[in-house]
């Protein structure tokens, strides 16, 4: 009771003319988290003042915002973190109230739908033929380049809804399939692309060895746009012609981490790209929360 007191003392505060006040009032208002959402909804339906209204849709925004940098940092200190759900996170950035439950449904039924045509039998350029048709031909998923700089081929639900979607989005989806289905796809730091390889074994990703620097292992590699495969000597073209010396380290996994902060680092480029400075800068706080822990 006295809780419910405080918030509607504190609602009551928000259309104060004075910033400081506000801040101030927003400031309590974040700690009750989520709880405070259906208020401040409430509140908003009964305001006819515009700037109010602003007000209270950035609170509910910093709530959410608050509540999915949580999310962040749980996922990333996971000792495995499923890339799916980083990309679901990330999806949540401008969906807040997405429907998870929907999103995992769809995934297990494409799953289900590549799981029934793959069989021990198959090599590995056919287990990727046996991707690629259903995700390609079947669904007809259709990828965007980066360079069109649309946050919407960013987030995995609207991948699922509108079967478009740019290389991180359908590359996400690709690499949560590849490791349910015991696929060893990963992707690799390749110089200004973002593409897999098929590798034949893990050893080399869990024990250094001077010995085995991991490059025999790559049988080929795809491209997650179209499902596209390319060889090794393809790779060694394109290395050479952008003047890429480090070539072995291009060539290694890169961990889920890894590859959702990738993919956050592209979408805060688009939002700069469409001025949209606030979400960027947003974008860059979920960045650094996945990079403190790349970092341990």
């Amino acid at each position: 009771m006295q809780a419910n007191k405080q918030i509607s003392a504190l609602l009551k505060l928000i259309d104060d003319p004075d910033d400081e006040v506000f801040d101030t009032v927003a400031e309590q208002l974040l700690h009750y988290g989520r709880e405070i959402i259906p208020n401040l909804e409430q509140l908003w339906e009964v305001t006819s003042d515009e700037s109010i209204q602003e007000r209270i849709e950035l609170l509910i925004h910093r709530v959410h915002f608050q509540d999915l940098q949580q999310e962040f940092l749980e996922w990333s200190q996971s000792k495995n973190p499923e890339i799916l759900r980083g990309a679901i996170l990330v999806a949540r950035y401008q969906f807040p109230d997405l429907n998870i439950a929907s999103i995992l449904t769809q995934f297990d039924q494409i799953r289900r739908n590549i799981w029934l045509e793959l069989n021990n039998y198959l090599t590995p350029l056919e287990q990727v033929n046996v991707f690629n048709s259903i995700l390609y031909n079947y669904y007809k998923l259709q990828g965007h380049e980066l360079t069109e700089r649309e946050p919407k081929h960013f987030f995995i639900n609207q991948v699922l809804e509108s079967k478009q979607g740019n290389a991180y989005a359908l590359g996400v989806l690709y690499l949560a399939l590849c490791e349910l289905l015991d696929i060893p796809i990963f992707a690799i730091d390749l110089p200004r692309q973002f593409v897999f390889a098929y590798i034949d074994t893990l050893h080399h990703f869990y024990k250094q060895d001077d010995n085995d620097d991991g490059v025999q292992q790559i049988q080929f590699f795809v491209d997650p746009l179209n499902g596209m495969v390319y060889t090794q000597k393809d790779v060694d073209t394109y290395l050479r012609k952008i003047n890429a010396t480090d070539k072995e380290n291009y060539l290694k996994p890169l961990l889920s981490r890894r590859v959702i902060y990738k993919m956050l680092e592209e979408l805060a480029l688009c939002y700069r790209y469409k001025r949209e400075e606030q979400k960027a800068e947003e974008i860059q706080q979920l960045m650094r929360i996945v990079a403190d822990m790349n970092d341990k």
